[in-house]
This record gives C-alpha cells, sequence and structure tokens, in this order.
C-alpha cells in the first residue's frame, strides 16, 4: 500500500499493536495508521547543484502523513545512515507521551542499521505541522515532511471542504553537505548565507513556460488549501501567488479569523493554511518564495496551473513587503493581525473561544533573553547565561530513573536574567524546573540584531504580545488576552520581546528551542521538566516498553510504573 500504511481495523489487532509498544500508550478505540519508514542517502539537487540528501523511503521531501485528530500513529523508522538520528513531530503536543517527543533530551537516538518504532497520539489537534531531524545538522539534507491533521467528522470545520489540499515545504537551503555544515559549527565557524531557497525540493529563480511541470493545478473557480510550512534552517520567507489573494484559515492547529492577504511571512518552524479561489484568467501562475530580513535577498518560484490554461505566467514577480524598519514594522502588523476564531471548533465540539485564558492568574513569570558569545573561541549561543550542551544520557530518561544528579542540575538559568548576576557564559544542560498545571507567562528578548523564532514542545501558548524594545510589567497592558492565537512557535523580532502564556497541564520534558538550527545546535535551548507529583497514569504515560535506552542509565532496573 502507499508509504506502506496499513489500517488497523480489529479490535485484537489494535490490542496487539497497543501492546507491543506500550501498555500505557493510548486507548484501542482511536484508529491506528502504520508506517514503515527507511531512511537514506540519496543524492538530491534542490538548487540545481547534486548534492547527498537523507530521504525517507526514497522520497526527499518525505511522506506526507494524512491523519485525523486522536488518531494513532505508528512510524517504524529505520536508520540507514551511517551517523545516530532521531525525528521529532514538530507541532504534535505528544499529550502526558514526552517519550515519543523524538529530541535527544527526551529520547536515545536511533543508530546506524537499527530500528525504532515511534507510537504517539495526535491527542485534541487539529492542523498543519511537519516532522523532521532532531539530531546533528540533518535537517539541512533533508528528511522533513508534512503532517495533517484534519477534523473529525462531528466537528465542523469553519469553511467548505476545498477541491484540493496542497503541502508547501519551503525553505533556505545550503548547497554544503550537513556534515561539511556541522563541520563548521563545531570549529568555530558560522553557517553563513544560504544558497537559495527551494520550495517542495526544487527551485527556480523565474520564469515559468508551457513546458515547465506544474507544482499544482487548480480548475476554475475552485477553491484550493495551500499548507505552507518553513522547514528551513534560519531565513524567514515571505509566501505569495502570482494575481491571487490568500484567505489565512488556521494557523499551528488553530483557525483563525479569515483575514485575507497578498502576502505572508512565514518565520522558521512556522505553518499555516490559507485558502486560494482560482478565479483569474485560466493560465499560468507564479507561487514565490522570497527571504526576508536578509543583506541579499534569495527568490524561487514555482508554477500553479490552470487546467486548460492558454499562456504562461507573467515573469513580473508580484513585489515583496519592504525591507529594514518599515519591515519589521509591516512583518509585527501582520502578526497583530492574526486572530483566534472564538466562534469556531477546533479538535473538539466547544468554541475554541470557550477557554478564556485572559482571566488566569500568572503563576510564574520567566524572562529569557538570547545571547551570543564565544567560549574557548568558539561561538556559542546562549538563554540567560547558559548555552545548552547535551549529556550522553537523555535527560528524561535521568530524571526517571532517579539519577539526574549526575546528569544535569535543574535551574541553572534564574527566571530574571538581571538576577544572575554575571554576563559569563556557562557551558551546561539547561532544565528548568516547572510546577505541574500552573499558568506561567514567559517572556522571550531579543537585544541581537537578527530576527528570532522560538518552538515549545509539548504545548500550545498564547502569543499575547510583540513589541519593540525591552519587556517590563508595565507592558502587560497591551497583551491581546482575548483573541490571541494559540500556536506553538513565535518569532522575536531584532531588539524586540514576544510574550506567551500557557497553561503546564502537560507532564514530561519538553524542549524550548531556537528553530535556527544553528543556534540550537550551538546552545540557544533548554528543556522544561514538569512533574506530577501523584506518579499516575492520568497525567504521564509509563516509558514505552521498547524504548532505547543508554547512557548511564543503561543496564539499570526499570522503575516501579505509574498506576491510576
Amino acid at each position: 500500500m502507499g508509504n506502506n500504511m496499513r489500517f488497523a481495523v480489529g479490535a485484537s489487532l489494535l490490542l496487539c499493536a497497543c501492546l507491543s509498544i506500550s501498555p500505557s500508550a493510548v486507548w484501542a478505540e482511536d484508529p491506528y495508521l502504520f508506517f514503515e519508514w527507511k531512511v537514506t542517502y540519496g543524492t538530491i539537487s534542490p538548487l540545481g547543484v547534486p548534492q547527498p540528501g537523507i530521504l525517507i523511503n526514497g522520497q526527499f521531501p518525505g511522506p506526507k502523513i494524512n491523519c485525523t485528530s486522536n488518531n494513532n500513529i505508528v512510524v517504524n523508522v529505520f536508520n540507514q545512515l551511517d551517523e545516530p538520528f532521531l525525528l521529532t513531530w514538530h507541532g504534535i503536543q505528544q499529550r502526558k507521551n514526552s517519550w515519543q517527543d523524538g529530541t535527544l533530551g527526551t529520547m536515545c537516538p536511533i543508530q546506524p542499521g537499527t530500528n525504532f518504532t515511534y507510537h504517539f497520539q495526535v491527542k485534541d489537534q487539529i492542523g498543519s505541522y511537519f516532522y523532521y531531524p532532531a539530531t546533528a545538522l540533518h535537517r539541512a539534507a533533508g528528511g522533513f515532511g508534512g503532517l495533517q491533521v484534519h477534523s473529525r467528522d462531528l466537528i465542523p470545520v469553519p469553511f467548505d471542504t476545498p477541491a484540493d489540499d496542497f503541502s508547501v515545504l519551503l525553505g533556505d537551503w545550503y548547497n554544503k553537505g550537513h556534515k561539511a555544515l556541522k563541520k563548521a559549527l563545531d570549529n568555530g565557524r558560522s553557517l553563513g548565507r544560504p544558497d537559495g531557497i527551494q520550495i517542495n525540493g526544487k527551485s527556480k529563480l523565474g520564469g515559468g513556460g508551457a513546458d515547465q511541470e506544474p507544482l499544482f493545478t487548480m480548475q476554475a473557480n475552485k477553491t484550493y488549501r495551500y499548507r505552507v510550512c518553513n522547514v528551513g534552517m534560519k531565513t524567514t520567507v515571505n509566501f505569495r501567488i502570482q494575481g491571487h489573494t490568500l484567505k489565512l484559515v488556521e494557523l499551528e492547529g488553530s483557525h483563525t479569523v479569515q483575514n485575507v492577504y497578498d502576502s505572508f511571512d512565514v518565520h522558521v518552524g512556522q505553518c499555516l493554511s490559507v485558502l486560494v479561489t482560482a478565479n483569474q484568467e485560466p493560465k499560468d501562475y507564479l507561487m514565490v518564495a522570497s527571504s526576508r530580513f536578509t543583506r541579499s535577498p534569495l527568490n524561487a518560484v514555482a508554477v500553479i496551473r490552470y487546467a486548460n490554461g492558454t499562456g504562461p505566467a507573467s515573469p513580473a514577480l508580484p513585489a515583496p513587503p519592504p525591507e529594514t524598519a518599515a519591515g519589521i514594522a509591516w512583518s509585527i502588523n501582520q502578526f497583530r493581525s492574526f486572530r483566534w476564531n472564538l466562534t469556531a471548533s477546533a479538535a473538539r465540539p466547544n468554541p475554541q473561544g470557550s477557554y478564556h485564558y485572559g482571566s488566569i492568574n500568572i503563576t510564574r513569570t520567566i524572562r529569557l533573553v538570547n545571547s551570543k558569545a564565544t567560549v574557548g573561541g568558539k561561538d556559542r549561543y546562549a538563554v540567560n547565561g547558559v548555552s545548552h550542551v547535551y549529556p550522553d544520557t537523555p535527560l528524561k530518561l535521568a530524571e526517571y530513573f532517579g539519577v539526574q544528579d549526575k546528569v544535569f542540575k535543574y535551574d541553572t538559568i534564574k527566571d530574571d536574567p538581571a538576577a544572575a548576576g554575571t554576563k559569563d557564559v556557562v557551558v551546561a544542560p539547561n532544565v528548568v524546573n516547572a510546577t505541574f498545571r500552573n499558568f506561567v507567562e514567559i517572556i522571550l528578548e531579543n537585544p541581537e540584531k537578527t530576527i528570532q523564532t522560538w518552538h515549545l514542545d509539548g504545548y500550545s501558548f498564547f502569543a499575547v504580545a510583540i513589541e519593540p524594545g525591552r519587556w517590563s510589567p508595565e507592558k502587560r497592558k497591551n497583551y491581546n488576552l482575548v483573541d490571541a492565537l494559540s500556536r506553538h512557535t513565535i518569532q522575536v523580532y531584532p531588539g524586540s520581546w514576544a510574550a506567551i502564556m500557557t497553561t503546564l497541564d502537560n507532564a514530561g520534558m519538553w524542549n524550548l528551542r531556537s528553530e535556527m538550527r544553528e543556534r540550537a545546535y550551538l546552545g540557544q535551548e533548554l528543556y522544561v521538566s514538569v512533574l506530577s507529583s501523584a506518579r499516575s497514569l492520568r497525567d504521564e504515560y509509563n516509558i514505552a516498553d521498547n524504548a532505547l535506552i543508554c547512557g548511564i542509565v543503561k543496564g539499570l532496573p526499570i522503575p516501579a510504573p505509574y498506576t491510576i
């Protein structure tokens, strides 16, 4: 079957699958989707230059996962590379199940020549997501693909079913292989400027004749859904389609107020869905992706063809938004225009707006400031003066086996960077100890001259404000406490700050990281440990039976399991 996917429909088969992977994972009444993926090297040419890429089942980008809210996803990953490998499921909350998150803080990597079976549920989620390699700089070579979570049939969607559903994975690209890029960082050098932008694994700088293969084909007068994700390494990309407007309907799992735009800034790690109606002259049109906030512009185009169209696309590309300070103001204003659709249902039948986050008392404020430093003659990136480094034992395993004191210290950073009392950067595992079910406010402050994008695993959060300058408590009067979007990534512009709010109701070990892979690889990330004192399966699942064990916990007896 396509993508080696099978549907398990018998109750006994579902039970067997559940028991073989984790006795506590999820309930059997929700459908299962099974995949078998072989991860290999293969020659790819996103920018026209042949280079070794990471393929999944021979595909670049990798296979798309189409699933429905509450489905159980079982993916057997065979690592046929020459390096350890992990996939992370970007934006999937892994409710009670950080064991499957696919980060080096929660899982041992899959060693070359071995396999591991992920088993997770897209619990109470809908929307547009993607997966990618969390190890080394593998994302620079591919290994990423779309992950789409559809609403259940009984849950109303606030727009008519589109004629088709298109996945657009775009982002900056380097012609150097991932090993060369990693070596550069390990030797204290920067990744430098990307070589171009790819759209679904291909790139063309302009034009679009009748002989050019279209990326997508539309029927006149029909409406299509485009799910656009920035899977790049460091560059914000502006997305637009020649001659067509874009109606925003979903962003990172939230239905939005359906405003119409000419283009979107899509920051690294972010996904959104737009509706495009084929209401123009039947011919070819160009989808355009261009870099933002870079010294030299990068562009790529792809052809969108009308069925039975009669002409090529115009060579005149739609103009991008402004750059420099005016461009940042334009982008901030676009962020502020994104609003939660309070009357629409998401994964559950109740309206999104029935959750009144603005009336919840804040129990903790954590202010995080990113910085760049030189340690031992090499670049490092830090959060509140700590540059994260991974120990040989995943943080979650160390904590679960009760040997965390031998692996890391909690709260190396302070909630307020001004309280740290030093500008020296410490290179160490960075783990924040948090209280289960607390409602927290996190301030992300960026004093640097480059844009940042942050992502939080395990949760969605309310992005209540972005403003220039430094944050202070008085800034709370400017928060959107009514209809801010619930999402999992947030951009922070140069010399600016962003405020997010969330309830820490998902027990586990969760990664808060820069989505700029260079910065995360060199330390701009941390983990939030959220433990339930009840040690109950109501709050967190037990470690999976097939979990990979490594580091100092290898050979130790498994702790007593959680119970109801």
